[in-house]
């Protein structure tokens, strides 16, 4: 026999849960809808509780997530709709919400392997939509590993984890460093470092992105200052057509990310393609 729904907005789990959304549960991540409960259970993540309205249940795939969950969570709970609308963070409440403990963070969760890494330096991203779309743009690339340094938004906020559809699960992030102590860790480890700013003379194209890398992009308002473009081993920038000047900073991630790809999927920089065709002219 069921237990009965929770109908009290005042339930300490309802308050906890709605904590948690606020920021105001360091430990614990907030993590809503189906898709990224799944996300979640695929993750291998720590579960502490989770609840959901009866509406879940009445599709298989909601049934599903509701019994995965019954299996790895201590505690999952029924509660009415008003309440479950009451802790979501959505206009529209997905019926069903979870709190996981905190994925652990940090320089030695970074594991490069083998080959040439491709490490993302997030430098104060501080909107969790953009920052969440970049962490996904840096999987679905191939990216290493992201670096969020101190400034950005939290990644395992509700916009940012929406933003990045479970991506925040999976990519090893270091959070928390200065820029500065980003830069040297790559420049203690070979990998030269690239900042992304309008301001530069080389074409995002025109660099050998087949080395060990780090792509180093800024702030949403104004980007990389002039001082820390130079801070980096290179710089690069990616032509517009006027009167357009810059790009959405998650959006530019993902054509220098996707360039990247291109070149180590192919084994070759452009420049060294053009000597190539050179040479066959000749």
């Amino acid at each position: 026999m069921k237990n009965a729904a929770i109908t009290s907005r005042k339930n300490p789990l309802v308050q906890r849960a709605r904590a948690a959304r606020d920021g105001r549960e360091k430990e614990l991540v907030f993590v809503e809808g189906v898709r990224l409960c799944e996300e979640a259970l695929r993750a291998g993540l720590a579960f502490e509780f989770a609840l959901h309205a009866a509406s879940v249940e009445e599709n298989g795939r909601g049934a599903r997530l509701v019994e995965e969950l019954r299996r790895v969570c201590p505690r999952v709970l029924a509660v009415s709709e008003s309440v479950i609308e009451s802790v979501s963070d959505t206009k529209t409440s997905q019926g069903v919400v979870a709190l996981v403990r905190r994925p652990k963070t940090g320089e030695d969760v970074i594991g490069l392997g083998g080959g040439s890494p491709l490490v993302v330096i997030m430098h104060r991203a501080n909107n969790p939509s953009n920052a969440g779309a970049m962490l996904r743009v840096a999987e679905a690339a191939g990216a290493t590993a992201v670096i969020a340094t101190k400034g950005s938004t939290d990644l395992f906020s509700p916009k940012a984890l929406r933003g990045s559809m479970g991506s925040a699960f999976r990519v090893p992030l270091w959070t928390g460093a200065s820029l500065d102590e980003a830069l040297r860790w790559c420049s203690e480890r070979g990998i030269k470092t690239v900042g992304a700013g309008a301001g530069a003379q080389t074409n995002h194209t025109r660099i050998d992105w087949t080395m060990a890398r780090a792509v180093v992009v800024g702030p949403e308002a104004g980007g990389l200052s002039d001082e820390e473009l130079r801070a980096a081993d290179d710089t690069v920038r990616i032509p517009m057509r006027e009167p357009v000047e810059s790009l959405n900073v998650a959006v530019a991630l993902a054509v220098i990310l996707y360039e990247a790809a291109r070149q180590r999927d192919f084994g070759f920089a452009e420049g060294k393609l053009e000597k190539a065709e050179g040479k066959r002219r000749g």
